[in-house]
Formats: C-alpha cells, structure tokens, sequence
C-alpha cells in the first residue's frame, strides 16, 4: 500500500463547541481538505473560554454531514475513562455507517483527562503497556467471532462485536517518543506526532524507530500512515498572527512542566506566564503564504504524507477559506497532487 499526499484540518475541541465546531469540519470539506480529526479531551488546556466537546458523538455527527473527508481522533486514550473493548464497539459502528472514512487514533493520555475520575496516574511505562494492549484487544474484537481476553490491565468475557466491517478501522498510534512510535511501526495502520519541535527528534529519533518498528514487523515502508499535525498561524497582520497562538499557550509547556497536571486552572496558570514567543515557538508564524509552503514541506521531505492543520485563532472560518484557497493549492502543485 502506498499512501497519497493528503492536507487535513485539525478540529479544536479544546477551543469551541459541538456545533460550531461541526460547522468548521464541514467547511473544511468544502474547502477541498482531505480529512478532519478532532482532540479528544474531558477537560480542555482552558479553564477560562474553553471547550471540550465528546469526540465520539461528535464524529457521528461529523460523519452525517460529509461525504468525502476522513475523519478520526487525534488522540483519545482508549485505556483509562475508556474501555478498549467500548471504544473498538464505538468505532466498528463508525465505521459501518461511513466505511472507509473513519481513523481510530490513539495516545496514553494525560492527567487532565484522565486523573480526576480517580485513576492512579502511572508512569509513561505503565501508561504504554495499557495502549499496547488496549490495541491488541481492540484489534482482536474487530477480526475474531468472539474473544475472551485476561490480561495485565483488561478483561473481556464472551464479547462479540455484532456490527463491522470486513476491513477493519485503520488504528493510528500517536507518539512523541521512540517506545511509541516503534509500537505503531510493528502493529498500527498509521503514525501521528505534532510539529514545531527540533528537527532532530524527527529525523534522528521518530522516524528510524518507526522503521525500525516496521522492519521487525516484516512490513514494508509504505504500510503505514505517516500523519504530521502542523501548527501553523497565518494572518496579513504579523501581529495577529503572533496574538493567535497565545491561547494555545500550554502546549508549550514541557513534559515536565505539565507532569500530573489534572485541573485546567493551574494549566492554564502554567500557560499565562509564559512569554509570546514560547506559545508561537510551535507554531509557523507568517504572513506569508510561500513562507508557510516552504516549512510545510519540510515534513514531506522528511516523509510524511499526511498533514493536518491546526491554527490556533478564533477565526476557525477565515482560516478555512483562506488556507483551502492559498496554501493547499501551492501545496498540492509542488508535489504533484
């Protein structure tokens, strides 16, 4: 299998509601994006003009709306507030009602989420032996007739998922780090990470542990979805450009910094001090349309072919309109898409 060059929008469920929020995805079709993928958050980086709308519902809605754009989550943690074996149930009906649109994306989550419905919060080991056998359930429920499965973390008597497909969801693994990428080269359909960070992790460390996950696997190159998110802040005004990202400060925020942290008021503390430059420093800031092409085309150099665009501001619809008619155009005529 060899994947096309695709550009996605990345719907902020941290930033608006449901509706609005639904209305920017079905934009973002119109606008000749190739998917759409939400956050999936019980708590948003906010306290204060924050959002966090449920992915799941929302999908189905999204779905409802669309006919042509894929869409998934980017990511939900299918191991704490989430059963693995509800989550592969809730996607397999996805699935069936919008056969091949639908991406189950997965991570280990955070604390925000996850803590304050009374889980310990383990260590990132802990954390990624639950995603890696959530997976396998998951993938178990969706290819075999009836599975009984006692494992470290999850168990699941007798259970048949009576409604999917033949072609199971496409599992997507997001990673930050060599354990998890490596993981998602050996067993998932496809990898996500976020942009903005040194290009090293990307080249020196990311992307050969994928490979190496890939050749372990005795899976080709080609077998595996490679999904950037890209930070990007496009305004005619530098200023407003640089502005925007300030709500997005958290993200930020180190591992460290962040570590444990499960109340969106103290995230949000955390964020306020931090100067301007830090919140944009993930972001491609330009008012220039070249400008932003150029950075782009950093990560398909690098080899990603799937690109999801996530823009800080609160003029979700000015982006749309503006990066579906500027920037995806340019894009897909340097790569020949």
């Amino acid at each position: 299998m060899s994947f096309p060059l695709r550009f996605g929008y990345k719907a902020s469920a941290e930033q608006f509601g449901p509706n609005e929020l639904c209305e920017f995805g079905v934009l973002a079709e119109e606008m000749g994006f190739d998917s759409v993928f939400v956050s999936d958050h019980l708590q948003p980086w906010l306290h204060e003009g924050g959002h966090a709308p449920a992915s799941i519902p929302w999908l189905g809605a999204l779905g409802a709306r669309t006919s042509r754009v894929l869409i998934g989550t980017s990511v939900l943690t299918p191991t704490f507030r989430y059963n693995p074996t509800v989550i592969a149930q809730d996607f397999a009906t996805l699935g069936v009602m919008y056969p091949g649109r639908v991406i189950l994306g997965v991570g280990t989550g955070e604390a925000l989420n996850e803590a304050n419905l009374g889980f310990p919060w383990p260590d990132p080991p802990e954390r990624f032996q639950r995603l890696k056998e959530a997976i396998t359930l998951i993938q178990r429920l969706w290819t075999e007739e009836r599975v009984n499965h006692e494992g470290t973390f999850y168990t699941t008597r007798n259970i048949t998922i009576y409604d999917k497909l033949d072609q199971p969801v496409p599992i997507y693994i997001g990673a930050a780090g060599p354990a998890a990428t490596r993981l998602a080269g050996r067993i998932a359909d496809g990898f996500i990470t976020t942009s903005g960070k040194a290009e090293t992790l990307y080249t020196d460390t990311l992307l050969p542990a994928l490979h190496d996950g890939l050749e372990k696997a005795g899976r080709p190159a080609d077998e595996i979805d490679t999904l950037m998110e890209v930070k990007v802040s496009y305004h005619p005004d530098p200023a407003v450009a640089l502005e925007k990202t300030r709500f997005w400060a958290p993200l930020a925020l180190s591992a460290d910094e962040k570590m444990g942290i499960d109340d969106p008021i103290e995230m949000q503390r955390l964020g306020e001090q931090l100067p301007i430059e830090r919140a944009a420093s993930r972001f491609i800031v330009s008012t220039d349309p070249d400008e932003h092409v150029e950075q782009i085309s950093r990560y398909v150099d690098m080899g990603f072919r799937h690109l999801v665009f996530h823009d800080p501001g609160h003029d979700q619809e000015d982006f749309l309109r503006t990066y579906g008619a500027e920037i995806l155009p340019r894009l897909r005529a340097r790569f020949g898409q």
